[in-house]
């Protein structure tokens, strides 16, 4: 697996960038988090003037093993192929939404038990059709995981090299809330019960068979401190890609846009691998599934948008982005007490 050399932010220039948003014409802290915003991008880029450009959102699908064994989902495995195909017929959300705020979308194969076509829009990168099924033997074996990774990294590189430097993480694969729950227990170290949820629409009698699936799971396993063996063991291809590529992007100083529930528990993964990854990442909003709440909490993490969303597939970013644009507009064109003749109530 390649490594990944992440520079942390340089915090000794957060007093200039404080000075510049403070001198604005408006009262301190008027702008609320649009001021956070920014000075977080100004703080990723290493400058008092950033700017967006080439907004890129990559949906990674896979398929999970368990789901051919277990009920751990309201959705049979046959959902994943038929959505991915919503993806590049342009009809899912992520498609309504990158095209209306000006969104590059690639969808990648990272491990759908179908084979695609060609299209445009379509990254074939699978690494298998599908996980195993974790109930019995690891998700994937070290080398699918560390290729998963490594994919990706490549992927967001050319992105960036075709002048991207804000970028978002979608997914789809039946059964990847369970992933993403074993996963967060694994890291945050919060009981299992505590990390799952309803995913697609869970009955209650379907929550309390998840739970006690994913509980055996887990025990089965057991939770390793190595971040990439808890990924190898639970994982879904699309969610070590995610992993792969939000590392890769936060070494090369894009601005990440993390989306929900799923693509939260592929940064938690990240985080444990290089912490200077979060240096670079935005939040776009608080999912309705509910161990996503917690999974910020751990982070530290604050929000953007609070809409009660939880249809993942990186839509919560996309609809997110227009206030991150805002953020870097008022640094950039908003003037200053000096420049407009205004006097400074705080001077």
């Amino acid at each position: 697996m390649k490594t990944f050399s992440i520079t942390p932010t340089n915090k000794d220039f957060l007093k200039e960038i404080a000075h510049k948003i403070d001198h604005k014409t408006k009262p301190l802290g008027s702008l609320g988090t649009l001021e956070i915003i920014a000075q977080k991008l100004c703080l990723i880029q290493n400058t008092l003037s950033p700017k967006l450009s080439k907004p890129t959102m990559l949906v990674f699908a896979g398929d999970h093993g368990i789901v051919n064994s277990y009920p751990v989902s309201s959705c049979p495995q046959e959902v994943t192929p038929q959505m991915v195909f919503n993806f590049l017929q342009g009809g899912a959300g992520i498609n309504v939404f990158c095209k209306q705020h000006g969104f590059d979308l690639s969808v990648i194969d990272a491990g759908v038990n179908f084979d695609f076509d060609n299209y445009d829009v379509l990254i074939n990168a699978k690494i298998a059709k599908g996980t195993r099924d974790y109930s019995v033997e690891p998700a994937m074996t070290k080398e699918q995981c560390e290729k998963a990774i490594d994919v990706a990294a490549e992927i967001v590189a050319e992105k960036h090299a075709n002048g991207s430097n804000v970028i978002s993480f979608g997914e789809m694969g039946i059964g990847n809330t369970s992933s993403a729950s074993l996963l967060m227990s694994a890291i945050t170290k919060q009981s299992i019960e505590t990390c799952i949820g309803v995913g697609a629409g869970l009955t209650d009698e379907g929550l309390a068979n998840k739970i006690d699936i994913l509980t055996k799971v887990q025990k089965f396993h057991g939770v390793s401190e190595n971040p990439l063996e808890n990924l190898q063991n639970f994982g879904g291809f699309e969610v070590a890609m995610m992993t792969g590529a939000m590392l890769k992007a936060a070494e090369l100083k894009m601005t990440l846009l993390i989306d929900g529930f799923i693509a939260t528990s592929a940064l938690l993964v990240a985080q444990e691998i290089n912490k200077n990854v979060l240096d670079y990442c935005l939040y776009s909003h608080v999912s309705n599934e509910q161990g996503h709440i917690k999974m910020l909490e751990f982070l530290n993490a604050t929000p953007i948008l609070h809409l009660g969303l939880r249809l993942g597939e990186g839509t919560g970013a996309a609809v997110a982005y227009p206030i991150i644009q805002s953020a870097e507009l008022f640094i950039n064109q908003m003037a200053s007490f000096e420049s407009a003749g205004v006097v400074n109530p705080t001077a």
